[in-house]
């Protein structure tokens, strides 16, 4: 595969693409943690339910992230990355519509699977389509922007849990 210049506009499009949907999955593993209150209160949440809502899809996201690794090597970086922003997007839309607890759990699993694809495939399509000689320098910007974004998903949450909006976390992050 032919590599691309980082400042090349194929290389600024790759890097928003993995930058936006690493960001998506990364702000949703901090985001819901300060709605807590608001969240368990609109769905009759018990302690437990407020348990798995939060780590359902941290399990799957670090159970399945090397599987999505290893897909996106054999079945194509693109493809699988693709299809990772398709779940995970969807997951995202379901979780802002959930009617009740058992669902919000379901979806949150679907967006652990999308985030497992779309994660180790940002990464590794920065990899194998930035020029050798930037790479470091993408994955750095890479790093960087999504660890900033991370840091603000409670700042996210709390301004929306603070009006009310605690499905709107969910709705935020789907483009």
């Amino acid at each position: 595969m032919a590599t691309v210049a980082l400042h090349s506009t194929a290389g600024k499009w790759i890097m928003v693409s993995a930058i936006l949907a690493s960001s998506m999955a990364f702000i949703d593993g901090t985001a819901l943690n300060v709605v807590l209150p608001a969240l368990q209160n609109s769905l009759q949440a018990s302690g437990a339910d407020l348990f798995w809502i939060l780590n359902a899809y941290l399990l799957m996201l670090a159970s399945l992230i090397l599987i999505g690794g290893s897909l996106g090597d054999k079945l194509g970086r693109k493809k699988i990355f693709m299809a990772g922003i398709f779940i995970f997007i969807c997951g995202s839309a379901l979780c802002g519509i959930a009617p009740g607890v058992t669902y919000l759990i379901a979806f949150r699993i679907l967006q652990g699977i999308g985030g497992a694809l779309m994660i180790p495939g940002s990464l590794s399509l920065i990899s194998s389509s930035i020029n050798p000689n930037e790479r470091g320098k993408a994955i750095g910007t890479w790093s960087a922007f999504t660890t900033v974004v991370t840091m603000g998903g409670p700042v996210l949450g709390g301004a929306l849990a603070d009006a009310g909006l605690w499905r709107y976390i969910f709705l935020s992050i789907s483009p």
